[in-house]
């Protein structure tokens, strides 16, 4: 399962309507190849689900996952930062071993 924080549900908010998105769509949360660190996490909405989905709920915000993304971000909580160090959003993954100074990627 994946959790979200009040700031990433706002700001998740503020993008799907500024997106003009309808309630067909959800958060999909996934990890690919790459970074610095080895994987990479990946954030799109989508409205199509895929075999394999995983479909979880936290305040009101309907998250998908692949099977793979799945056991590497079970138990991540999704954050949203816009402070001076930097603006976006951050994975609080349990499951990193060690992650890149940008927050982008990580390791097991």
């Amino acid at each position: 399962m994946i959790t979200i924080t009040d700031k990433a549900k706002s700001k998740i908010d503020h993008l799907m309507q500024d997106a003009h998105l309808d309630e067909s769509y959800f958060l999909r949360v996934s990890v690919k190849g790459g970074g610095c660190s080895g994987l990479s996490y990946n954030l799109d909405f989508d409205n199509e689900e895929k075999t394999g989905d995983q479909f979880f709920e936290d305040r009101g915000v309907k998250i998908a996952l692949d099977m793979k993304s799945f056991l590497y971000l079970a138990g991540t909580e999704l954050d949203f930062t816009d402070g001076l160090n930097g603006k976006g959003f951050n994975f609080n993954n349990p499951n990193a071993s060690r992650s890149c100074g940008c927050g982008e990627s990580f390791s097991v």
